[in-house]
């Protein structure tokens, strides 16, 4: 898609969800990005059902690294990687009482020097926390960016920088939401939804599902 296609494509998908939010419960930047790097590999639906229990006992970082990695663990147990996980958000809490006086700092770079934060995720804490205009690559947006031609690449950075491009400024904080929620429910990876995708008159794919399947 060129930049004028491409912005048509995302103000469909605006006028259809004009109010994008994410899915992960939280109610402050730490819990955000704990829940973020909660729902690496994992669904939103699942880090939900782990995250009120765990929240209720950690609130803030002092109080998680206190919690250490066995405290956590019981209640993260039924998500993937839940060992792992449980080790880098006590680490991470612990870096943020160590380093940032238990705040979540408002920087890229920082936040990428955490355990357990990469770029996808710094992005989404950076975009829904501090009011940033980023573009957090995940598997639903990487698999639409090229599906559709919205934003073709063969790596999430490279996706993640045609968006960026491609992308009108005033749209861009949004269309990370618009394009998630997208990939997650109506351009699914199976089988896209096209019968029902508001943007269907300006996506490239090839082989769009225009009627759904006879039962």
């Amino acid at each position: 898609m060129n930049a004028t296609q491409a912005a048509a494509f995302l103000r469909a998908l605006a006028v259809a969800n004009p109010a994008p939010e994410t899915e992960l419960l939280y109610t402050d930047a730490f819990t955000l990005l704990v829940a973020v790097v909660l729902s690496a590999q994992t669904t939103d639906a699942a880090v939900n059902k782990c995250t009120p229990s765990l929240f209720a006992a950690a609130p803030d970082a002092a109080a998680m690294a206190a919690l250490g990695a066995e405290g956590i663990a019981p209640h993260i147990r039924r998500i993937g990687l839940w060992q792992a996980k449980a080790r880098n958000v006590a680490a991470l809490a612990r870096q943020l009482v160590e380093r940032h006086g238990g705040q979540v700092p408002n920087d890229r770079a920082a936040l990428e020097a955490l355990p357990g934060v990469g770029r996808k995720t710094a992005n989404v804490v950076l975009n829904v926390a501090f009011g940033a205009e980023t573009m957090a690559v995940d598997t639903h947006i990487f698999r639409l960016g090229n599906r559709t031609g919205l934003a073709p690449g063969r790596t999430t950075r490279a996706v993640e920088d045609a968006l960026v491009r491609k992308c009108p400024p005033e749209m861009l904080r949004d269309a990370h939401h618009w394009l998630i929620l997208h990939g997650r429910y109506v351009c699914k990876a199976r089988m896209p939804e096209c019968w029902r995708c508001p943007a269907v008159a300006q996506c490239n794919y090839k082989d769009k599902v225009l009627a759904p399947p006879a039962k």
